[in-house]
C-alpha cells in the first residue's frame, strides 16, 4: 500500500513497523457535532482503518475527546451549562452519529481528563529536556529551543505566528519569552477547573493532550496520526515537538490528513456558523447514502457540499443495496463472466492501495452491482458476486441491505458510551 504522509510530502510505501498497525486520529473538541467535516475526516480514517484489516492486519486505533480546552469552556459559558455536562452531552452525540454511520469504534477512547497525571509528567520531562520552562505558575515550550520545529508545515515562522494566533495563541503574553512559545500547562483562572501540578493548580494546554494519549494508549512511534487538515499547524507540529525530544525517535511514521470541507463558499467550521450537520441529512437520506457521498470525495482534495451529488451517492447506494438482494438464478457463471466477477476485488484493491482512491474504489464497485443485476435477471447463480461485494462494500462501511450497523459497531460504541453518560 502507498500512503501520502504530510511529512516528507511524497507518496510512500506503508508498511507496519510492529505486530499491529497503530493509529491515532485527533478526536472532536464536543460541542456542536456532527458536521459534515466531521463526518468526512472520520470516515476517511474508517475506511482507511476497514481496509487495513480488510488486508488482515491488525489495527489498534486510538481517538481522543478535547474535553477540557479554551473553546469548551467558552462555550460553556455562552449557552450556561457546567464544561463537563456540555462536553459528555456533545460527545455522546457524536458518538450516536457515528454509530449511525456504522463507523468502526476506536480501540480507546481517551478524555484528556483522564491522563492529567501522564500529561503532567510529560511537561515535567520536557522542562528537563531543556525546551520548556515554568512560568508564573504556566509551563511554555520555547520553540528556539527545538531546531526542528516546522518540520511538518514546513512555514515561514511568520507565517506560523499568524496561524497561531489565528487558533488560540497569545503572543502577546508577558510570562513568555517568544510570541510564538505554546503553552502546556496553564495556570488557573478564576472560575475554570484546575487539577493540581509542580508549578500550581491549572490545566493542561490543547496540544499537549494528544501527544500524551498518543503515546500512552498506543506506543512512543505512531504509525499513522491522522486528523483534519486544519491540525497541521499548530497542533500536529506541536506534537512533535512535545514527543521527540523525550524519546529521541520518530514520534509519526506517517501525517494523514482529511482535507477541508467548503458551504457557502468558506470552509465549514463552527466559527463560521456554515455548518451542514449529518443528523440534519439522515432524516432525509439513508446511512448509506451518506457514506457513498464521504467516499466519492478522495481524501486529500477540498470539495463543496453539493446536495446534487448526494443525490447521486443516493442512488449509487440504492444500486448497490439492489445488487445485493437480487434474486439469482441456478445457471452457473463460467467462463467470460466468471472472470469478470473474479477481478472486481483486484481492481478495488489496486485503488484503494493508491493513498486511498476511494472514489475510483467506488466505481468499481458500482460496476460490480451493474453486472450482478445484469447476470441475476439472465438466471445466473449470482451469489458468490454478491458475497464480494458484501466483502468491499464493508470496507466503506456500508450496510448495503441490513437493518442496522455491524454488531462490533453498536457494542463498541455502546461500551465507550457507558462512560459519558
Amino acid at each position: 500500500m502507498h500512503l501520502y504522509n504530510a511529512l516528507t510530502r511524497t507518496i510512500e510505501p506503508f508498511t507496519p513497523h510492529g505486530d499491529a498497525v497503530t493509529v491515532y486520529v485527533c478526536g472532536i473538541t464536543p460541542y456542536d457535532t456532527t458536521h459534515l467535516g466531521h463526518a468526512f475526516t472520520y470516515t476517511v480514517f474508517d475506511v482507511l482503518i476497514r481496509y487495513l484489516e480488510h488486508k488482515g492486519l491488525r489495527v489498534r486505533y486510538a481517538q481522543n475527546v478535547t474535553d477540557i480546552d479554551d473553546d469548551i469552556l467558552r462555550k460553556g459559558r455562552e449557552v450556561g451549562e457546567d464544561w463537563q455536562a456540555l462536553g459528555n452531552r456533545w460527545t455522546v452525540h457524536f458518538m450516536q452519529d457515528l454509530q449511525t454511520l456504522n463507523v468502526r469504534p476506536p480501540d480507546y477512547y481517551p478524555r484528556a481528563t483522564d491522563v492529567i497525571p501522564e500529561i503532567v509528567a510529560s511537561v515535567q520531562q520536557l522542562i528537563a529536556a531543556g525546551v520548556a520552562y515554568e512560568s508564573q505558575g504556566s509551563v511554555f515550550f520555547h520553540v528556539d529551543d527545538w531546531p526542528a520545529f516546522g518540520q511538518l508545515s514546513h512555514l515561514p515562522r511568520a507565517d506560523m505566528l499568524a496561524i497561531a494566533n489565528q487558533r488560540g495563541n497569545r503572543p502577546d503574553d508577558p510570562r513568555k519569552r517568544d510570541p510564538l512559545d505554546f503553552v502546556l500547562w496553564q495556570a488557573q483562572q478564576p472560575g475554570e477547573p484546575a487539577w493540581e501540578s509542580p508549578w500550581g493548580p491549572g490545566r493542561p494546554g490543547w496540544h499537549i493532550e494528544c501527544s500524551t494519549m498518543s503515546t500512552q494508549f498506543l506506543d512512543t512511534t505512531v504509525d499513522i496520526h491522522g486528523g483534519g487538515g486544519d491540525l497541521i499547524f499548530p497542533h500536529h507540529e506541536c506534537e512533535i515537538a512535545q514527543v521527540e525530544p523525550i524519546t529521541g525517535q520518530p514520534f509519526v511514521r506517517f501525517w494523514m490528513h482529511a482535507a477541508m470541507v467548503f458551504h457557502d463558499g468558506e470552509k465549514m467550521s463552527k466559527s463560521l456558523g456554515n455548518l451542514v450537520m449529518a443528523r440534519d441529512l439522515l432524516k432525509t437520506y439513508t446511512p448509506d447514502a451518506l457514506r457513498v457521498y464521504l467516499a466519492m470525495h478522495h481524501y486529500r482534495q477540498s470539495w463543496f457540499y453539493d446536495e446534487g451529488r448526494l443525490q447521486e451517492a443516493a442512488e449509487l447506494a440504492a444500486h448497490l443495496g439492489r445488487a445485493v438482494a437480487a434474486p439469482g438464478g441456478m445457471k452457473p457463471l463460467t467462463g467470460e463472466a466468471g472472470e469478470a466477477f473474479a477481478a472486481y476485488p483486484a481492481c478495488f484493491e489496486a485503488d484503494m492501495e493508491n493513498d486511498l482512491d476511494a472514489p475510483k474504489a467506488l466505481l468499481a464497485l458500482e460496476d460490480l452491482a451493474s453486472g450482478i443485476l445484469d447476470s441475476a435477471a439472465a438466471g445466473y447463480d449470482v451469489s458468490g458476486a454478491q458475497a464480494t461485494l458484501r466483502r468491499l462494500g464493508r470496507v466503506f462501511g456500508l450496510r448495503l441491505d441490513a437493518s442496522a450497523p455491524e454488531p462490533r459497531v453498536v457494542e463498541g460504541w455502546a461500551a465507550h458510551l457507558q462512560r459519558f453518560l
